[in-house]
């Protein structure tokens, strides 16, 4: 999803090799794709997104005050959505999906994902689960421990893979980040797009498009979405955001320096 500007990133013939390899053994791939700035007013105008449609959400993210858990490769979130419906996951990335052990595949709640960017790519397992949003508000309120929020498998999971020591229970809540997630099928392309805002609490926004296919698909579904945006009008060029790392840096920040006041 990349335009053919100087600006845009690109990805590699090596990397081109690399992501064929992941997609033999994923599940499904989301294309990503994040736009400047001071093109969101333009890009929403242009597509057929419709604001006042658009469904609110909750995110948090659990870490410990210097993203140990970031580090080690893991990503702990719960969502709360509109209705009062939530969902959560323990994300693992970047991984191999060969490498994987068989019993993790047969879960139906692990999904093996590869994201692709402009310029990048990264392939996850994501162990999904279900809350509802009053769940998660106890959790992140120190009512209930957050373990409560998790299955038992996402808490296996995690306990497998967390550094030694370092229990759900301990993790400090970073959040909340509001977004505003609206989605689309234009007739020309015959596929559903999903828009999303992430508004940060310092003022600063990511708007990003994404879609989902199968990974026998990627490449063609990624030719196709990029001339439809093209013909739209959307900017694809300039440096990509990521969503997760914009959010983990400012609350991990604003946790530190919160402490350092008390």
């Amino acid at each position: 999803m990349t335009t053919e500007s100087q600006e845009a990133p690109r990805i590699t013939d090596a990397q081109i090799v690399e992501i064929m390899r992941l997609l033999r053994g994923s599940d499904s791939v989301e294309l990503k794709v994040s736009i400047p700035t001071d093109s969101h007013r333009a890009t929403i105008l242009g597509l057929p997104i419709d604001p006042v449609e658009a469904q609110p959400r909750q995110v948090w993210f659990f870490d410990t005050p210097d993203l140990t858990l970031n580090q080690a490769g893991l990503v702990v979130r719960a969502r709360r959505i509109q209705g009062g419906r939530g969902d959560t996951v323990v994300k693992l990335r970047p991984v191999v999906p060969d490498e994987l052990p068989p019993e993790l595949r047969t879960s139906g709640s692990l999904n093996v994902e590869v994201d692709v960017l402009p310029g990048g790519y990264v392939c996850s397992a994501s162990f999904k689960g279900r809350s509802d949003g009053a769940t998660i508000l106890d959790a992140v309120s120190g009512k209930t421990p957050l373990r409560k929020v998790f299955s038992r498998d996402q808490r296996t999971f995690y306990q497998e893979r967390a550094p030694a020591g370092l229990e759900l229970d301990s993790l400090v809540p970073l959040g909340p980040t509001f977004v505003l997630k609206g989605q689309f099928t234009p007739d020309e392309l015959g596929r559903r797009m999903v828009a999303e805002m992430w508004l940060y609490p310092d003022g600063s926004r990511i708007l990003e498009l994404s879609t989902k296919c199968l990974p026998s698909e990627a490449f063609q579904v990624s030719a196709e979405t990029r001339a439809y945006l093209a013909e739209h009008g959307v900017k694809l060029g300039g440096t990509q955001q990521t969503k997760t790392r914009l959010a983990l840096d400012f609350f991990s920040n604003q946790h530190k320096a919160n402490a350092a006041a008390k």
